[in-house]
């Protein structure tokens, strides 16, 4: 690799690796299908911390430029010039934001698990299994879940064979599994501890919901699968428009 950046503000370290990247990737030093170096040798290369490279690693398959295989590595996808569609993250400020997302992806991902259903290999069994493992795995530990739980998604539209349901997902990125800061916009303030066991139970639902969308696709059955991810997307609708009508209530 080339020799690191020059430091610029603490806040933006993640930012200098994505920028290099971004620019080695739509140059075509790096083109589509080439492995990335490895966290350590990233961090080696940057002088920067695990932390700041999974950041900047999540921003770039956000971008549509990079695509992480669990236990393989993370690969090149494409210069990011492709469909002009995009979501982008100051489109998820608000509540009503993430719903319309909500609604976008129950119509496109329903459809995806069914088709899944019928032609998935199983190579494509063990990457969704290999996906959820890492989601369960993060969850049980305390961890960020994000980008293993948009895998097991993109492995979803990955096993319908149909190389537009793959793409679109990857334009879409990891910005569009909803996460801690809008779900806390409909809590009450509580003890954290409270907190983390209400999201463990929360996740591990999550998670469940997850191996019943699988199930569907190892049997088979595309009806099944279908019927498993609409329920799982709208449980996470409904989530936040209650969220959004408690946000709303006038203050006792």
């Amino acid at each position: 690799m080339h020799a690191p950046l020059p430091r610029r503000r603490p806040r933006s370290l993640a930012l200098d690796v994505v920028e290099r990247f971004s620019e080695r990737i739509r140059s075509g030093e790096l083109p589509a299908g080439t492995k990335l170096p490895t966290e350590a040798a990233i961090m080696a290369a940057f002088e920067v911390s695990r932390t700041v490279v999974r950041e900047a690693l999540s921003k770039l398959q956000a971008a549509g430029l990079v695509e992480t295989r669990h236990g393989i590595g993370t690969f090149v996808i494409g210069p990011g010039d492709g469909p002009s569609f995009k979501i982008t993250p100051e489109q998820f400020n608000t509540l009503q934001d993430v719903i319309a997302v909500l609604e976008l992806r129950i119509g496109l991902e329903t459809e995806a698990a069914g088709l899944a259903a019928q032609r998935r290999s199983e190579a494509n069994l063990a990457a969704l299994r290999r996906a959820l493992d890492a989601v369960i795995a993060a969850v049980e530990a305390g961890q960020d879940s994000v980008a293993a739980d948009f895998q097991f998604h993109l492995e979803v539209a990955r096993a319908t064979q149909n190389a537009h349901f793959t793409e679109l997902m990857a334009t879409l990125g990891a910005q569009i599994i909803p996460r801690a800061r809008l779900e806390q916009a409909g809590l009450s303030a509580a003890a954290s501890a409270e907190q983390s066991a209400d999201r463990l139970a929360y996740m591990r639902r999550v998670n469940a919901e997850h191996e019943n969308i699988l199930d569907a696709i190892a049997s088979q059955d595309a009806d099944a699968a279908r019927a498993a991810m609409r329920t799982h997307l709208s449980n996470s609708r409904e989530r936040r428009r209650k969220a959004q009508a408690l946000a709303t209530l006038p203050a006792a």
